[in-house]
């Protein structure tokens, strides 16, 4: 069953100061190779969330270089995961984070802005750290920065990309089937470190 969790963004933060200006060993560092800022982005992202996607193909995961998902590492199929997860959540089931593009009154710390040149390639995914007036604070990799003003880039064009949750999967504990037919009592035990547990009792004490 799949249900959603809010996306924790005191953790997406607090990841994306602290890698900012560094790397994480964790993961490739793919400066050079196309740039770092959306994997970068990727991190954060995950730090608040801790869910991945495994779909092939569509999906959103890091497993190594070369086993990853495009939306990993790409501007646009990032973007392109992110926004379109919800239609794709409710009609296949799909795992992970979902949002939607915003106007920039409606973004929030752990969010996303990406730019935009001239011809309209986006090209640079940046995470907000916060706010101040009439500005908003960014880190990014590639061109690495922290708490860097949004103000000091230049480019032709923006869009801002706004987390709204996790899709993430629970165990089915619907105990009703197994109750009516008199087969077993299915028990959640308040315990965090116990699954459900099968109880069948013996048919002298039915």
């Amino acid at each position: 069953m799949i249900a959603t969790k809010p996306y924790i963004r005191e953790q997406a933060v607090q990841y994306a100061e602290a890698w900012a200006l560094d790397r994480n060993p964790l993961f490739f560092n793919f400066t050079g190779r196309g740039g770092n800022c959306t994997s970068f982005a990727s991190q954060v992202l995950l730090a608040g969330s801790c869910t991945m996607n495994y779909t092939p193909d569509f999906g959103w995961y890091y497993i190594s270089p070369e086993d990853r998902a495009p939306a990993w590492a790409s501007v646009e199929y990032f973007y392109d995961f992110i926004t379109q997860q919800p239609a794709f959540y409710n009609e296949n089931g799909g795992l992970g984070p979902f949002g939607r593009e915003v106007d920039g009154s409606e973004v929030f710390e752990g969010d996303f802005i990406q730019l935009a040149d001239r011809t309209g390639d986006f090209y640079h995914t940046l995470v907000i750290t916060g706010f101040e007036p009439g500005d908003i604070l960014i880190c990014a990799n590639s061109d690495d920065a922290l708490n860097r003003r949004l103000s000091t880039y230049n480019y032709a064009s923006l869009r801002f990309i706004h987390i709204d949750g996790i899709a993430v999967e629970i165990p089915d504990d619907n105990c009703f089937d197994a109750l009516l037919s008199g087969e077993a009592i299915l028990v959640n035990e308040p315990s965090s470190n116990r699954n459900s547990t099968r109880l069948d009792l013996p048919p002298e004490e039915l």
